[in-house]
């Protein structure tokens, strides 16, 4: 069993101790937060102890850091010189300084560390194992309604991070170009944005984010060479359309739906709706968490990989 505590008892975090306390290999010990009434309430709700600080909690293994994002530096630091492997929140940092320095201290202490990019668990992205992916063109759009939380960050930082991430996962290539524009529109910072990013292998991604609209939307439309996919990351679901030899239709999972005539003659245009099963997507990056605790393996989502997604988003930010 791994004993964990979770740090921060907002909205994430309250969702972290509920599923960490029904999370098999896992015992959830203990919450933290400097807001005693809260921290007290949430601890008494999985009968769990209340610590006011990083300082008094006893020797765990393991962190779900769920914090407000300005703090995640310095409590990413205080435990993993504690000895403490480290679920940290999405984005992993306030700044990517703050992400090459967490970096260089994680390397010290043979610690893991994943970060809470939580759409990589999404089932309609997991979907996407089963296809080669080469993206030359990506859009997505992430909207949502205004909360007042997380307003410590912009909607880039908030919202467009979780793209951010998933288009440099599936391009594998570093940025070589960024465009943008965003209005604050209800808090100091960026409320609405869109930005264009361009890859070094030629991939262009046009993402929107905003956390002023009326619906809420989630979903991402993906082009390459002979594929065409569409995910709805709020249902979830996902759609594919190929082409394919005429030969090569599979009749039980793909429907044509017509045919291009080509240099090579006539190919098919298919369509593939793939079962996509439900799942806790918080719950399943838990369990990928102990994974690579028990076996000393890789964290699903990298410190690295969540520092890349900050300097993106800054790089984004500086545009505006």
């Amino acid at each position: 069993m791994i004993d964990i505590a979770v740090v921060g008892t907002g909205h994430l975090g309250t969702i972290h101790a509920k599923l960490w306390k029904g999370q098999e290999g896992a015992n959830l010990v203990a919450v933290v937060d400097p807001d005693e009434e809260r921290g007290r309430a949430v601890a008494a709700s999985h009968d769990v102890d209340w610590y006011a600080s990083i300082n008094t909690l006893p020797a765990v293994d393991a962190v779900t850091i769920a914090a407000p994002t300005s703090q995640h530096f310095a409590l990413a630091v205080q435990c993993l010189d504690r000895g403490f492997h480290c679920f940290i929140e999405k984005p992993v940092t306030a700044t990517h300084a703050e992400a090459l320095e967490l970096m260089k201290h994680s390397a010290l202490t043979q610690r893991v560390v994943q970060v809470g990019h939580v759409e990589r668990f999404n089932p309609a992205v997991r979907a996407l194992e089963h296809i080669t992916m080469a993206p030359l063109f990506v859009e997505a759009h992430r909207l949502s309604s205004f909360k007042p939380r997380a307003i410590d960050v912009s909607v880039i930082h908030d919202l467009m991070i979780h793209d951010i991430d998933l288009i440099l996962w599936l391009t594998q290539s570093s940025v070589v170009d960024v465009a943008a524009t965003g209005v604050a529109v209800l808090t100091d910072t960026p409320d609405i944005c869109n930005a264009r990013i361009t890859f070094a292998n030629g991939c262009v991604a046009n993402l929107t984010a905003s956390r002023i609209s009326a619906k809420p939307l989630r979903k991402m439309r993906i082009f390459q060479k002979d594929n065409y996919v569409s995910l709805d990351l709020a249902a979830p679901s996902a759609e594919f359309y190929r082409l394919i030899e005429t030969s090569a239709l599979d009749t039980t999972h793909q429907i044509p739906i017509g045919t291009v005539a080509t240099q090579h003659g006539d190919r098919m245009i298919v369509f593939d709706k793939p079962n996509v099963d439900a799942s806790n997507a918080i719950a399943d990056e838990q369990r990928s968490f102990l994974h690579s605790i028990q076996t000393g393996t890789t964290a699903a989502v990298t410190l690295q990989e969540g520092a890349e997604a900050v300097r993106v988003a800054e790089l984004i930010e500086a545009c505006l």
